[in-house]
């Protein structure tokens, strides 16, 4: 998996692009939520529920099914997160499955069950630059530091770049 710090930069870059009128500060809070929301999946480890099942790590709640729930949970709620339903749905929307793609693009785990309940396979991008983050406490350690570089290189740097660029363009500056 990506790190949470990485995961919950997609709706940042989001408001950066779109400004705070269409983004409150409620509804990005709510994204930057939505971002980690999907790897909730790990309680099912206290249950036996293995890796691979369905309803293991990176199955139903890394899909694009479950990413449209949630997003729909948020249209329906918009008028208190200050939005509109078409903002607070793509965004959290999208926020969402930003999660289970930049999981896809890392080199470790079992993939992604994008098309589940169709379709349990897991599925990884079929270029992997991030590396893999440690789970619990391993994090703080050299191995974390390497992920946080990744990270960095493939994720932080090109978004900021897109945002500021589209913010731009936005602006009429270009």
């Amino acid at each position: 998996m990506a790190t949470i710090f990485t995961h919950a930069l997609v709706p940042v870059a989001a408001r950066t692009v779109l400004g705070r009128e269409v983004v409150s500060n409620r509804l990005l809070w709510l994204a930057a939520l939505a971002t980690i929301l999907p790897d909730a999946d790990v309680v099912s480890f206290y249950f036996g529920v293995s890796y691979s099942d369905p309803f293991g790590h990176r199955g139903f709640t890394h899909s694009i099914a479950f990413a449209c729930l949630v997003g729909v949970m948020a249209a329906a709620g918009a008028r208190q997160l200050n939005s509109t339903a078409p903002a607070a749905f793509w965004l959290v929307f999208g926020s969402t499955l930003s999660h289970p793609l930049l999981d896809s693009l890392t080199n470790g785990g079992l993939g992604v069950a994008w098309f589940w309940p169709v379709d349990s396979t897991r599925y990884f991008m079929p270029w992997q630059p991030l590396e893999v983050s440690p789970i619990g406490v391993r994090f703080f350690t050299e191995r974390g530091l390497q992920v946080i570089l990744s990270e960095l290189i493939w994720v932080l740097v090109p978004l900021a770049v897109l945002a500021l660029g589209l913010r731009t363009a936005r602006r009429g500056r270009f």
